[in-house]
């Protein structure tokens, strides 16, 4: 059933710009949580242990990489999503690679939500440290995919955190304060060794909040780990531990003055960074549940769009975007929208390549695309308090 006639059946909960307000059960967010698959789980665990010992400079560590983004793949991103953030650093002449997949958000495209983790290893394979992580931020990514978010969201795989960071901090000084203008983070997400211990009670997780300086942040970082605590308790059976952030690769957007939270695990395990952090010592129920968690507080951090899906539009107020995919010339319809509306073209990056307000516009208006690369692009149409989104292709 498509995303969007299936959340028409529930009743929508709105969120103010820039602020994520009074926190209730929503059955639609819980919809999609409750498809979180417990196999899904198990099984890229599984495979990520298999794949070895992710070292820097090893076969292991790029083959990683590799069963990630094809990861990404099968759930519907397209290469033009996903992008590699390559670095050396002092002491090593391996080259080392982020891997980042961007999904457009339909009201604050240049606002991104960052959900991270780790997936290199020391010593040992990493099952937990961090397979754990990496396979909630898969889940996380597979269910959202397909639902559009007024927020973007930057799904980000970084290597070099056993290695103290380096990956993280890479992105930040080469990605984050390069773009101009600086990349605008709403919060950090960082997920690191959730996965419990064997043969322990597994039902509590740590949701961490910075306590460091710069202080500039800390009351922000506290509200949005408050909201964390809220999620967990309204998508999942877990109960909530606050703790201070420390020592993971959100301190990298910590030290940039970004706002960050964060999931670790309540039972902490003795195998990690050890040649035995393997799922034999793990509990993947209780990591299945943070995962649950995970998707529940993506789904509030970055706020489900109710945005009018292209069959709503078309049929409530006769309009349409064409063709699809487009060569030369876009034409919008608009239908019985007022004829002032405004129309912007939005990369994957989200960054809006064009934007034309239209005032007594024509019934169809053509727009140019011939200049803009081959790829996907999302449409968007705002006339009033009305808003519709939509993918198009260029060829």
């Amino acid at each position: 059933m498509p995303f969007f006639t299936y959340f028409s059946l529930f009743s929508f909960i709105f969120f103010p710009a820039f602020k994520t307000s009074a926190q209730v059960y929503n059955a639609n967010y819980a919809s999609v949580v409750n498809q979180c698959s417990s196999s899904n789980v198990l099984s890229n665990l599984i495979e990520y242990e298999n794949l070895g010992i992710k070292r820097r400079g090893t076969v292991a560590l790029d083959n990683t990489l590799t069963w990630l983004k094809n990861k990404y793949l099968s759930y519907g991103y397209t290469t033009s999503q996903i992008t590699e953030d390559s670095y050396t650093y002092a002491g090593s002449t391996a080259v080392c690679k982020n891997l980042i997949v961007t999904k457009i958000g339909t009201v604050y495209p240049n606002t991104f939500v960052i959900i991270d983790g780790h997936y290199d290893s020391i010593n040992g394979t990493g099952t937990n440290d961090n397979g754990s992580g990496l396979v909630c931020i898969l889940e996380v990514a597979r269910l959202l995919q397909n639902i559009p978010t007024q927020y973007s969201i930057k799904f980000i795989n970084f290597s070099g955190e056993e290695d103290g960071l380096k990956g993280s901090q890479h992105f930040v000084a080469s990605v984050v304060n390069s773009t101009t203008p600086k990349m605008n983070i709403k919060l950090v997400f960082n997920l690191d060794e959730v996965g419990g211990v064997a043969g322990m009670i597994n039902n509590t997780i740590t949701c961490e909040r910075d306590m460091s300086t710069p202080t500039s942040n800390n009351a922000a970082s506290a509200e949005v780990t408050n909201e964390l605590i809220t999620c967990v308790g309204l998508y999942s059976p877990l109960n909530t531990f606050l703790d201070r952030a420390y020592a993971s690769d959100y301190m990298s957007f910590q030290s940039n003055n970004e706002v960050i939270t964060g999931f670790f695990e309540r039972n902490e395990t003795t195998h990690k960074h050890t040649p035995t952090d393997f799922l034999v010592n793990m509990d993947p129920t209780y990591n299945y549940n943070v995962a649950k968690a995970a998707i529940g507080a993506m789904l509030h951090f970055a706020v489900v769009d109710a945005s009018m899906s292209n069959e709503e539009f078309e049929a409530s107020f006769q309009g349409s975007i064409y063709p699809n995919p487009a060569k030369d010339t876009l034409y919008v319809n608009c239908g019985k929208l007022d004829r002032n509306y405004t129309f912007n073209l939005v990369d994957l990056q989200g960054k809006i390549l064009f934007s034309k307000t239209f005032e007594q516009a024509k019934q169809t208006e053509s727009i140019s695309v011939s200049n803009f690369s081959k790829g996907m692009y999302l449409a968007v149409i705002v006339s009033g308090d009305k808003r519709f989104t939509k993918k198009i292709f260029i060829d």
